[in-house]
């Protein structure tokens, strides 16, 4: 793990790159990050998030930047643009139920090949998928869900790259950093090692790769 600016971070995530981010709503969003993927000019990025915001806020930005090829989420928020985009073809958007969404990429940071869940059956959900049928109940094969990146945010982290987070922020972040290959985390503030209580490290060093603080 290092630490390193914000632009040398989002430098390096290349176009077409696979990339979770965290946030529900923007809350919790890995801002600064996003900003200056938006900067560099970024293109043809697939996101893996909890939604799209609203147009300037959180991941919201990318989407308003036109800096996504495809977009796999819950929802997308309150954001007209993702909509329109979607209806227009310019941009593919993949809607997953919440909770089976969270537990595909929970399957991917645990090594697991995919998750069986019963949401979708007998819809338009299941065309496509493996129906499996478990003690006379069927269930779908939803796969892991993995990216090239996940981004990020903590309230704090100690040197070594431990993460705390804050609040309802924490959201997605944690099981997000266990399914990217490389972390990069945004943080409020770096301090030095022993500050944090190990009974309140959420994400632990050895899964973060790389620490924006600010300043």
């Amino acid at each position: 793990m290092r630490t390193t600016t914000v632009e040398e971070a989002a430098a390096l995530v290349p176009d077409g790159a696979t990339v979770m981010v965290g946030g529900f709503m923007g809350v919790g969003s890995p801002d600064r990050l996003i900003d200056e993927l938006v900067r560099q000019g970024r293109r043809e990025l697939t996101v893996i998030a909890n939604d799209s915001a609203l147009p300037g806020v959180g991941i919201g930005k990318l989407v308003s930047a036109k800096a996504l090829r495809r977009l796999i989420v819950s929802h997308i928020g309150l954001n007209p643009e993702t909509q329109r985009q979607m209806l227009a073809g310019e941009m593919q958007v993949d809607l997953v139920p919440q909770g089976t969404l969270i537990e595909r990429i929970r399957a991917a940071g645990h090594g697991l090949g995919g998750v069986l869940t019963p949401t979708g059956v007998g819809t338009v959900v299941e065309d496509g998928k493996q129906k499996i049928e478990v003690e006379g109940r069927f269930y779908l094969l939803e796969t892991a869900l993995h990216a090239d990146f996940a981004l990020v945010q903590a309230f704090m982290a100690d040197y070594l790259g431990n993460l705390v987070y804050a609040l309802t922020a924490r959201n997605f972040n944690p099981v997000m950093a266990m399914a990217g290959k490389t972390v990069i985390a945004d943080v409020e503030q770096i301090v030095p090692v022993g500050m944090v209580s190990p009974d309140h490290v959420v994400t632990p060093a050895v899964l973060v790769d790389y620490l924006v603080g600010k300043g």
